[in-house]
């Protein structure tokens, strides 16, 4: 039940937040959407801690915090090495061992490497990430797994540095 209510709040948080406009007619459309998301969730099952992982709302703000930071950080990096005459790049592919317990934290993992500017996820299967990175320093913030760390810490797990091969 309780997976229900956090959709709910969820769903009506964002239509509340992305409609802009609060009347009568468009918060009745509004409920009426909600309710056939609800509905149809349920249907097709998708209600449970897998789909509506509310586990991960207490830690969520800080990761959210500290996600931005090294968002900010390596755009400063990149730009400096663009734009800097002296600074060269040198792309490399790296393999990084993963430890995320579920699907969602791999997910959340290889999309937080690929949203920090400087590093893609490439590839991710059988908790392995192949990540491709503009310079030799984005390889080692992959390979030592402060993000890995970061993302298990934010499924639940303690904090674990990784090991990685470069291939």
């Amino acid at each position: 039940m309780r997976h229900v209510i956090a959709l709910v709040i969820g769903l009506v948080a964002l239509w509340l937040a992305l409609s802009g406009h609060y009347g009568v007619l468009i918060l009745s459309l509004g409920a009426v959407s909600c309710a056939g998301v609800l509905w149809l969730c349920a249907r097709m099952r998708l209600i449970n801690e897998e789909c509506v992982p509310i586990s991960l709302l207490p830690r969520l703000p800080a990761y959210t915090v500290w996600l931005l930071a090294e968002i900010a950080r390596s755009n400063l990096d990149v730009a400096w090495r663009l734009l800097g005459p002296s600074r060269a790049i040198r792309p490399s592919m790296v393999r990084v061992q993963t430890g995320q317990r579920t699907a969602l934290g791999r997910a959340i993992f290889a999309n937080s490497v690929t949203l920090t500017p400087g590093t893609v996820t490439i590839e991710m299967q059988s908790g392995e990430a192949v990540i491709h990175s503009l310079t030799h320093i984005h390889d080692a913030d992959v390979t030592e797994g402060a993000m890995n760390a970061k993302v298990r810490w934010l499924e639940g797990k303690a904090e674990t540095h990784n090991t990685s091969n470069p291939t």
